[in-house]
C-alpha cells in the first residue's frame, strides 16, 4: 500500500500533473493513486523526488491489529 493520494492531496497536486511529470499514463498513474497497482521501487522514488518527499513518506507501514 502507498500513501501517494494522500501526499497528492496535502500538497494540492493533481494526478493528470504527477502523470506528466513522470512520463506515465494517466491511467497508470491513477492505479497507483488507487493502489490497484504499485510502482516499481525505481518509479516510487523519481515519484517522491517530483513531489519533493521522502520516499519513505509514500509507503504506509501498517501494524497489525491485535
Amino acid at each position: 500500500m502507498n500513501r501517494i493520494k494522500e501526499v497528492l492531496e496535502e500538497k494540492g497536486i493533481k494526478q493528470t500533473w504527477l502523470a506528466e511529470r513522470l512520463g506515465k499514463s494517466y491511467n497508470m498513474v491513477n492505479g497507483y493513486v488507487q493502489n490497484r497497482q504499485q510502482p516499481r521501487l525505481e518509479v516510487l522514488f523519481e515519484i517522491a523526488k517530483i513531489l519533493e518527499v521522502d520516499p519513505k513518506e509514500l509507503i504506509k507501514t501498517e501494524k497489525p491489529s491485535k
